[in-house]
């Protein structure tokens, strides 16, 4: 064996008999009798196959926990009295601590012990996950009615109509709006803005040092499988969050301290409130778990020698042609590139922080000025708000929108939306990899992917309910509650307005925001084997002084629900096509030295310029279509009832435009594309070198010099 290059670029490696000795002193301390461990420790933790295992089953962790609260948000809203653009801006939040650190990671990347940091980084999401339930047990118990804490039903006597009082409607109770409630308030909220922060700040390390550290230790052939087994496992974590989140919020909020009495409410009441912070719970277990190992593993392990098994012949050519065109690289660029430095990622290891900041803007302005590659940045960025709203909302748009559980809506994603976005993505790699796309195949995959998404896209504009009759409040958003259906009815019974216990009139589908709103002075249970049905009779407001049912009105139209999450399932599965040939085509379109650092530009850009502003833009946009707002100690807390037609249109329609600027972005790049195309058949142009001397060069030389490139 010749010398190698180190993972940290510090020359040449030591053999391998060295290198367990240095693993004696860093890796594993304290081990001093060698000959008791020597066949145990090494089969464990100085095999890259267990580190593949272990970090395969970290990321899957770490994006559960991650992705865990877009499928609560609005559960999480109602429990404190959220707008969506604050439930928005708090599911940003977790991107502010990861953008702010992650550039680093170039520089410290090759100097530090990354096992161990990867394993802080996970112990600090752990710590992050349960500081987010926390707010759960430093709160009161949940209160679905503004009533006594007693553990009498809260909804029976609070909302009826009560004639003996005179005057006009009492304004919102303010009884409980002390000094202490609201900086309770404030601080409940502020423990989780900081729990997301760190929840950021915990998971740089892991995903960036973890494919470092498989690259640098893996053989050449192995390393590609290796990464891709890694992507294929972790991908698994969004739907099994979303999984997580449908059977968490099944359980009532305050299972954990119920009352004596029980609760009157089922999972279809819109004041239901099912246990968010559970699942926080289990996922930052699920991460200290994963965490263990990565302390005991050494900073540096013999290379791979030996290239597996039971690999098939295809994956063969594919790793053998990877490990020739890409994986190879780092050892032959020092041969084929001398003195080359201007990559950052290359001269990184040899900068001290003051070096790194000064170069970093130099480096970044020559790759942004390279029109592919901001092109192709931008086409993702689109795409990514696309996702990040959409993976945000979409759960509470069919709570609203088509009128089922948060329960049912989270299953419906795990199980049909995020399975197929990941058959996407694969296929798309398939794809790349099986027709050997080039660069302009790949744009044109591209462009036929989000073309045939922005088709499937249209017909969600046509599926879904109309805004239910609700007395008393006017459909159109940003008007001021007025009289409504039947003016006059309820004003003798002085109903609080910060009340919220909705009924429905059966017979004309009109939903009134309490039995006191519909007049009604008396309540009837009807018990059953299985469950009881409340009524509220002698209800002024119903024709006839009939009687209403407790919970809102059944959606008419909850059967499109399936064929709206399908066609949307489907839309996301063609968009997520994409993401390898644009991927490819930011490799293939940079310097040979840039590729590193081009790609942790792009990820910062997608941070900084869609998954950070996209869920605010998505909650200020739903927060615009809301006719009904609850009150909380004088100021607006969380929608109670929305327009339909208007959430539906201003939702689906910011996803069509984000991906009507992807398919832009493509359209323009295949036209640079083809115009280099024409320039390249009138002049002899070589891409990588760009030296004079070259293009002067004879045949044999020049053939060989166009194969390197």
């Amino acid at each position: 064996m010749g010398p190698r290059m180190g993972p940290a670029g510090e020359g040449t490696q030591m053999p391998d008999k060295d290198i367990k000795v240095t693993l004696d002193i860093e890796g594993t301390p304290g081990d001093k009798a060698r000959p008791g461990t020597e066949a145990l420790r090494p089969s464990v933790f100085h095999s890259i196959k267990f580190f593949v295992l272990c970090h395969s089953l970290l990321q899957l962790a770490q994006l559960m926990i991650s992705g865990y609260l877009k499928s609560s948000i609005s559960t999480v809203e109602k429990r404190f009295g959220l707008s969506s653009q604050s439930s928005g801006l708090l599911a940003a939040f977790n991107e502010v601590g990861n953008t702010a650190l992650i550039v680093f990671v170039s520089y410290f990347g090759s100097r530090v012990h990354r096992p161990r940091l990867i394993g802080c980084g996970a112990v600090l999401v752990a710590l992050a996950g349960l500081l987010m339930s926390l707010p759960h047990f430093i709160s009161e118990p949940y209160r679905y009615d503004h009533t006594s804490h007693e553990d009498l039903p809260q909804d029976f006597e609070a909302s009826l109509c009560l004639p003996m009082t005179s005057g006009p409607a009492p304004a919102p109770s303010n009884s409980s709006c002390s000094s202490y409630t609201e900086a309770q308030h404030l601080a409940v909220v502020g423990i989780m803005f900081l729990a997301q922060t760190l929840l950021g700040v915990g998971a740089v390390p892991i995903q960036p040092f973890g494919i470092s550290y498989i690259d640098d230790f893996a053989h050449n052939s192995n390393s590609p499988l290796y990464i891709g087994i890694l992507f294929a496992v972790t991908m698994l974590g969004p739907g099994l969050a979303y999984g997580l989140g449908g059977l968490m919020l099944s359980l009532y909020v305050d299972i954990d301290r119920m009352p004596e009495g029980g609760i009157s409410l089922t999972s279809k009441d819109p004041r239901w409130v099912g246990a968010w912070w559970l699942g926080f719970l289990i996922s930052a277990g699920a991460v200290a778990l994963a965490a263990i190992p990565y302390f005991f593993f050494p900073r540096e392990m013999p290379k791979e020698k030996h290239e597996l098994r039971f690999r098939t012949r295809i994956l063969s050519i594919i790793a053998s042609r990877v490990s020739k065109g890409e994986g190879s690289s780092s050892e032959q660029s020092p041969g084929e590139y001398p003195g080359k430095q201007n990559g950052l990622a290359q001269c990184a290891p040899d900068l001290t922080v003051i070096q790194f900041i000064k170069v970093f803007p130099r480096v970044l302005l020559r790759t942004l000025r390279h029109p592919i590659f901001l092109l192709v940045a931008l086409s993702q960025v689109c795409m990514s708000s696309m996702v990040a709203g959409m993976a945000t909302f979409l759960p509470k748009f069919l709570e609203r929108q088509f009128s089922i559980t948060a329960s049912y809506a989270n299953l419906l994603i795990g199980c049909l939306t995020i399975p197929s976005a990941i058959v996407g993505i694969v296929v798309g790699g398939v794809l790349v990899k099986g027709l050997h796309l080039g660069p302009k195949r790949c744009v044109a995959l591209c462009l036929l992917g989000t073309l045939l998404g922005l088709l499937f896209s249209l017909p969600l504009f046509f599926i879904g309910c109309p805004t239910h009759q609700i007395a008393d409040i006017t459909p159109q958003p940003g008007a001021q509650p007025e009289p409504g259906l039947f003016p006059g009815c309820s004003e003798p019974c002085s109903c609080p307005s910060d009340n919220f216990n909705p009924v429905c009139d059966p017979s004309t589908r009109v939903e009134y925001i309490t039995p006191c709103h519909a007049g009604c002075t008396s309540q009837v249970i009807q018990e059953a084997l299985d469950k009881s049905t409340v009524f509220y009779t002698n209800c002024s407001c119903v024709v006839g002084g009939g009687s209403v049912t407790a919970g809102s009105c059944d959606s008419a139209c909850g059967y499109l629900v399936l064929p709206f999450v399908l066609l949307i399932s489907a839309s996301a599965a063609l968009a997520s096509v994409t993401h390898t040939p644009s991927f490819m085509l930011i490799l293939r379109g940079v310097k040979k030295e840039d590729k590193t650092f081009a790609v942790g530009i792009q990820f910062m850009l997608l941070r900084v310029f869609a998954w950070m502003p996209s869920p605010v833009i998505h909650g200020s946009a739903i927060d615009t279509t809301c006719v009904y707002w609850a009150q909380s100690c004088g100021r607006r807390a969380v929608c109670r009832y929305y327009d339909h037609d208007l959430l539906r249109t201003r939702f689906i329609g910011l996803q069509f435009f984000f991906k009507t600027g992807s398919l832009v972005c493509f359209i323009l790049i295949m036209a640079i594309l083809r115009q280099q195309d024409k320039e390249a058949g009138t002049k002899t142009t070589l891409p990588s070198c760009g030296l004079e001397q070259q293009q002067l060069e004879s045949g044999p030389e020049k053939k060989l010099e166009e194969s390197k490139v």
